[in-house]
């Protein structure tokens, strides 16, 4: 067992990391998308006693939606989608088979739609992207738990 995250005078013990996995194909699939990591929150959150806060169960399905939204619209083939969590967040990992890599457009008030990266840099702890032998992965992470504060755990507000 390890001592995942301390909080009010609890100790949660998690053995391991808690992960889930699927692969989409399909445009309809990310509702399917969406609501994996909707249930894999829940459950991280009722059977392992991790708090997961309601900003971060939005915040995750959101950019869950957005990430397997443009891998199912720019790229062939099936995408990945891999939910982890560790040190008080969720990563959400996405893999496709188009190497070009994404990049944050210029703000444009005109412009309709392809903002996806630009919601998911902003609702995140922190963004990766990486060229794989095939394709390209993005890692986000979404931290679980507000602080108590007011503000979101890690960010200054």
């Amino acid at each position: 067992m390890v001592q995942a995250e301390v909080g009010e005078g609890r100790t949660y013990l998690v053995s391991g990391p808690l992960s889930v996995s699927a692969a989409f194909e399909g445009s309809a699939e990310i509702a399917e998308a969406r609501e994996l990591a909707r249930s894999f929150l829940a459950e991280v959150q009722s059977v392992h006693g991790l708090p997961v806060s309601a900003r971060a169960m939005g915040m995750v399905q959101l950019v869950v939606s957005e990430l397997v939204t443009n891998a199912r619209k720019y790229a062939p083939g099936p995408c990945l989608l891999t939910l982890e969590v560790s040190d008080g967040a969720v990563g959400v990992t996405v893999w496709d088979s188009e190497p070009a890599l994404p990049t944050a457009r210029a703000a444009d008030p005109d412009r309709v739609g392809q903002h996806g990266l630009e919601i998911v840099m902003a609702v995140c702890r922190s963004i990766e992207v990486h060229r794989e032998p095939v394709g390209k992965r993005i890692k986000a992470s979404v931290v679980l738990a507000d602080d108590p504060g007011g503000g979101v755990a890690g960010h200054l507000v």
